[in-house]
């Protein structure tokens, strides 16, 4: 017989606890239907308080409100995060088996579906219900900003460049002493709408289109490497790339790290060598202006980022034998 997961918590403990359900309500637009799928399940199997909140506000007094109740979040990767960042900030997230009930589009539930949930209804509610509680690592940047999964910048991404995810996210002006936050997971109205008009930004892309290497008037692209980036990169005081040597893409793990504590961390160089990896607890990224991919969103730009591993620092449940 295999020894018992020490990240798994004893299923008797989460189980058959009363539920605080905070229904986003980006997801009551977008998919009422599943809504209402996950709130019948989650009303049948357990004790259930529901809540529709509206704005940061509410989600954050009904989360401190919430007594002994396990929270559920139904919605999407920006109030998943969003919660997180809510119960780090009141350091009461280790307190908290979360669970959560995907609702949006593929590329607003990618982060669930990578965290190894259920992604239709009525599997995410089950698991809400009778899953099991897994312990996970957390990366936590300098401003309070939260990783669940891994970041990566990549080097041909330069801040405006519009490359961004396409949400909104992360678009303002760099920090010039490097705190940018760049922490918040988004508006609760699902992100800050850029100021452009449709006609100014489809002449922006135009023009961004133009004056990318390789792109002439004629409309052809040749296939050309990403530009690099001239980035520092320290693993727990360890120097992994310098700013005279640009790098290609950088990325940071606790997905694939095990159990230390450890983050992965990988530096592609422009030229050269391999990649160069290591595992660590702290990572400081430094440099011009960059933008990062933290989870499914972009954030930045800033000058500089320390990220640090926090082990077994919150409770997510998954389906049983996950």
């Amino acid at each position: 017989m295999s020894a018992p997961d020490p990240w798994q918590i004893s299923p008797d403990a989460v189980r058959g606890r009363p539920l605080l359900v905070l229904i986003d309500p980006t997801a009551r637009r977008t998919d009422g239907e599943s809504v209402r799928i996950a709130k019948d399940v989650l009303c049948a199997g357990a004790a259930t308080k529901i809540c529709l909140p509206e704005g940061p506000e509410e989600v954050e007094r009904a989360l401190a409100r919430r007594g002994s109740r396990r929270p559920v979040v139904v919605g999407d990767h920006r109030a998943l995060l969003r919660t997180v960042e809510l119960l780090h900030r009141k350091r009461e997230l280790a307190d908290a088996a979360l669970a959560v009930v995907p609702v949006g589009g593929s590329a607003t539930v990618a982060l669930a579906r990578a965290l190894g949930l259920p992604t239709d209804a009525v599997s995410a509610a089950r698991t809400a219900l009778d899953g099991t509680a897994h312990r996970r690592d957390l990366l936590v940047d300098e401003s309070g900003g939260v990783v669940l999964g891994g970041l990566r910048i990549s080097g041909g991404e330069q801040p405006g460049s519009g490359s961004a995810s396409g949400d909104g996210s992360g678009d303002g002006p760099a920090s010039r002493d490097g705190g940018g936050t760049g922490s918040s997971a988004g508006g609760y109205d699902g992100g800050h709408q850029p100021w452009w008009t449709p006609a100014a930004r489809t002449a922006r892309s135009a023009l961004t289109l133009l004056s990318l290497p390789g792109v002439g008037l004629g409309g052809s692209r040749r296939r050309t490497r990403p530009p690099g980036q001239r980035l520092r990169v320290e693993a727990d005081g360890v120097l992994l790339a310098d700013l005279d040597r640009p790098v290609e893409r950088v990325s940071v793990s606790t997905a694939t790290a095990g159990r230390g504590g450890l983050a992965d961390v990988v530096v592609h160089p422009c030229a050269g060598s391999g990649p160069v990896r290591a595992r660590a607890r702290a990572v400081t990224v430094s440099g011009p202006d960059f933008r990062y991919h933290a989870d499914t969103l972009t954030r930045g730009p800033v000058r500089t980022r320390t990220w640090t591993v926090l082990t077994e620092a919150w409770r997510l449940m998954l389906p049983r034998g996950g």
